[in-house]
């Protein structure tokens, strides 16, 4: 027994002496159940709807009378384009609905008002309505729709670790040590870190993407060329991240403990759940992450096939992510240096 308590005392000593440890015990689990709390309480998400057609015929009333907004077509197919609405139904014969397309379970919520308001049943609603597709088409499936996000999830994910773990093992083992000794300046040693763990990067991001699109069949429309340029773009970002982390770790677990505050709070922002049913604050925040510009231009291209001049906005912001990373790792590694 009095070895059961010896070793007890010891670690517990060992916990008590390594705050950082100990705050993540405690503080990593209560910021992502917060996180739940905050996404699964949101208010129930509703499709955005609209109805076309003259505000005099007794349908357009029914509908205005439902949440439906009524708009002239080219107000309506200008909203459906930038996502600001869901869907669309057109006053004609037969009954014309226009899905935005790509989230399929958007898509159901849709039809299913829309046949709720006219009244009828799932059958005659189809067979009344005349149904058109902006991006994807009836057959896409869920994975289609998330795939664009979980796609970048784990390149981010693993590549944070592969920079994180080896650049630390680069200062245990010494070799940082020797390179700063030397007259090599601080932002060539990243540089240099940086295109060794950036080919591995490359290597992977060109398989998981192929991988994903030719193997797992997963929906897309635009060019491979912008997703493999997206995927690596958002690898340097997750490269950066996991070096400039590395510096503050003193061994792997602690490298590992920075997944619950930097991982799978992204997770939340990264499209896999809608932010518009977020409070303000939480949209805000998910505006400051890599995963949230990373997945908003996988969707656009994957799944709505945009070009180039539709989402280098937030490739942009994916290098400027990479280049802040890059400066405050230079700043920790001048403190590194005079010390």
């Amino acid at each position: 027994m009095q070895n059961v308590l010896a070793l007890m005392n010891r670690i517990s000593r060992q916990f008590i002496r390594d705050k950082r440890t100990l705050a993540l015990l405690i503080a990593a689990p209560i910021l992502i159940l917060t996180l739940v709390w905050v996404v699964f309480a949101a208010k129930t998400d509703e499709p955005k709807l609209a109805v076309v057609g003259d505000s005099k015929m007794g349908m357009v009333k029914q509908f205005t009378q439902h949440d439906f907004l009524h708009l002239l077509l080219k107000q309506a197919q200008s909203k459906l384009k930038k996502q600001e609405i869901d869907a669309y139904i057109e006053i004609k014969q037969p009954l014309s609905v226009h899905l935005e397309g790509s989230d399929p379970s958007t898509n159901q919520k849709a039809l299913k008002k829309i046949q709720d308001t006219l009244g009828q049943t799932q059958n005659q609603g189809q067979q009344a309505l005349s149904i058109h597709y902006l991006y994807g088409n009836k057959d896409m499936k869920m994975f289609d729709s998330f795939g664009p996000v979980l796609l970048g999830l784990f390149v981010f994910f693993f590549i944070f670790l592969l920079s994180g773990v080896s650049f630390l093992r680069e200062r245990t083992t010494g070799t940082l040590e020797r390179l700063m000794a030397s007259p090599i300046k601080n932002v060539e040693i990243i540089l240099g870190y940086l295109s060794g763990f950036g080919l591995f990067a490359m290597i992977q991001s060109i398989i998981l993407t192929c991988y994903s699109i030719y193997v797992l069949q997963m929906h897309i429309e635009g060019s491979i060329f912008y997703v493999l340029l997206t995927i690596f773009i958002l690898s340097l970002s997750a490269l950066t991240l996991g070096m400039l982390l590395s510096t503050f770790a003193r061994n792997e677990l602690q490298i590992v403990q920075f997944i619950p505050i930097v991982i799978v709070p992204q997770i939340f922002f990264s499209g896999l759940f809608k932010l518009d049913n977020l409070p303000l604050w939480g949209q805000i925040i998910g505006q400051f992450t890599p995963l949230y510009y990373a997945s908003d231009a996988l969707k656009d291209i994957m799944i709505r096939g945009a070009r180039f001049s539709d989402w280098w906005g937030d490739l942009a912001l994916l290098l400027g992510f990479s280049l802040l990373f890059i400066i405050l790792h230079m700043v920790t590694l001048k403190s590194y240096r005079k010390a």
